[in-house]
């Protein structure tokens, strides 16, 4: 009996597995902004704190959602696609011993190399001893994020979107007034500074992870999982890792140019880190829309290629390409022609908004590129073929770092040229990975989720 996604139809289909991600995610927007607001109330030094802290903070999150996430919701989709019933239940304890240990292996990272890493982005005095305190607290639960974030895929990937999605919105809805109170204190309580935020998200993530494992052994996966009675297999590991590890590799080489990126703004200053750190986080917030409609894309496209429709599967990518590029226009315009109307939400410092208010006219109206290619990311999650998604991030770092570093050491443009230089990025990265599946379309025969070698 073929999987019900293989006949529903797309529109439906698609907003039923995106729809709920979607909202929840735009909900995230709304937290992001809440929590910039609340360290904004800190002081420019805990801004610039989060700015140093961030890109490291995402290659995590990115990591356990997107990258090896989106794998894990690959795998069972198109285990499900195909009919394994056995290796579908079976992959549940595969995913959560890899949550394990890849959460183990980011405090151990975080724990011995933070502060190298911070001192080399820029970060001194106060703003580093800040971004420390932070980053202590917050991967020190980096097991519990990992395991949210792979019980929620799993769910995903069996085609229900709205349960993690109500969880997410109750533990967002419960953060925010959280990491208020623990940041700026209650009453007389003056609370805790920078390090409130981080307790407040570990708390909320175990909230989380603790919904999502009732919901998973309730029943909501299609299959009760166990995690008695099933031998561990490399065969199955490799069902996550070929597509994860590649995946991984992209998110590794987005938040490196992330990085580069900041430490070049950090040479001008903590109001240019600040106001850079307060820009660059539209597009973050952004990222999660892309991730809503994405993880929608990953599943109907992982039971299609497990089934081997692919014409049906590279439709899909299109439809879901093309809704990303139309919301990160509309979002990139509008920020680009009221850049000091985003800014002055989160500051009145005007070197800060100058600051921010020049990164987004150059880099926002950009952002419907930086969003088609992300959305195709996720769907080349979905067939298996992460060959072109990793070399666009390639090129996307080697194009951009090297007009940053040309720009400050050669041509003396100063901060404005590395902004221009963050602007070449998402016109590289989306249009490799849309001109690529525009011209040689996902067809069967070729190997899945080959290491990055060629297409």
């Amino acid at each position: 009996m073929s999987h019900p996604l293989l006949t529903a139809p797309l529109g439906p289909a698609l907003l039923r597995l995106a729809g709920p991600t979607t909202a929840v995610m735009a909900l995230q927007i709304l937290v992001a902004m809440a929590d910039v607001w609340i360290i904004a109330r800190l002081g420019t030094d805990s801004l610039a704190a989060i700015a140093l802290v961030f890109p490291v903070m995402a290659l995590m999150v990115n990591n356990a959602n997107g990258g090896m996430g989106g794998a894990v919701a690959s795998a069972l989709a198109r285990a499900l696609g195909a009919g394994r019933k056995e290796d579908a239940r079976a992959l549940v304890l595969h995913a959560l011993v890899l949550a394990v240990i890849c959460g183990l292996a980011f405090t151990l990272l975080a724990w011995t190399a933070a502060a190298a890493l911070y001192r080399l982005l820029g970060g001194s005095g106060q703003a580093l001893q800040q971004a420390l305190a932070f980053s202590d607290i917050w991967y020190g639960g980096a097991v519990i994020v990992w395991l949210s974030a792979f019980l929620a895929a799993l769910l995903r990937g069996a085609g229900d979107a709205a349960t993690p999605a109500r969880i997410l919105v109750v533990t967002s809805v419960l953060y925010v007034p959280l990491a208020f109170v623990l940041a700026l204190g209650l009453g007389d309580w003056p609370g805790l500074g920078i390090v409130g935020p981080a307790i407040a998200s570990i708390l909320a993530t175990t909230g989380s992870a603790i919904l999502l494992a009732r919901a998973l052994w309730h029943g909501r996966l299609g299959f009760v999982p166990a995690l008695y009675g099933i031998r561990l297999q490399g065969r199955l590991f490799g069902e996550i890792l070929r597509v994860g590890l590649v995946g991984s590799f992209a998110t590794v080489i987005s938040n490196i140019t992330a990085l580069a990126m900041t430490g070049l703004v950090g040479r001008f200053g903590a109001a240019a880190l600040a106001g850079y750190g307060i820009g660059v986080r539209l597009e973050f917030m952004l990222a999660p829309l892309a991730f809503g409609i994405g993880t929608g894309l990953t599943t109907l496209i992982g039971v299609a290629s497990g089934a081997g429709d692919w014409k049906r599967a590279v439709r899909i990518a299109w439809i879901g390409g093309m809704i990303s590029f139309g919301v990160f226009g509309v979002v990139g315009w509008t920020a680009a022609l009221l850049p000091e109307t985003w800014s002055r939400l989160f500051t009145a410092d005007p070197q800060v908004i100058a600051a921010s208010a020049a990164y987004l006219m150059r880099v926002a109206p950009f952002y419907c590129l930086f969003g088609l290619g992300l959305t195709l990311y996720f769907a080349s999650q979905g067939a298996g073929r992460m060959s072109v998604p990793f070399w666009a991030g390639v090129a996307r770092m080697v194009v951009t770092v090297s007009a940053g570093w040309l720009a400050v050491e050669w041509l003396g443009m100063g901060l404005e040229g590395v902004f221009t230089a963050i602007a070449s990025g998402p016109i590289v990265y989306g249009g490799l990975i849309a001109g690529a599946l525009l011209l040689r379309p996902w067809r069967a025969g070729r190997r899945a989720a080959s290491m990055p070698t060629s297409r």
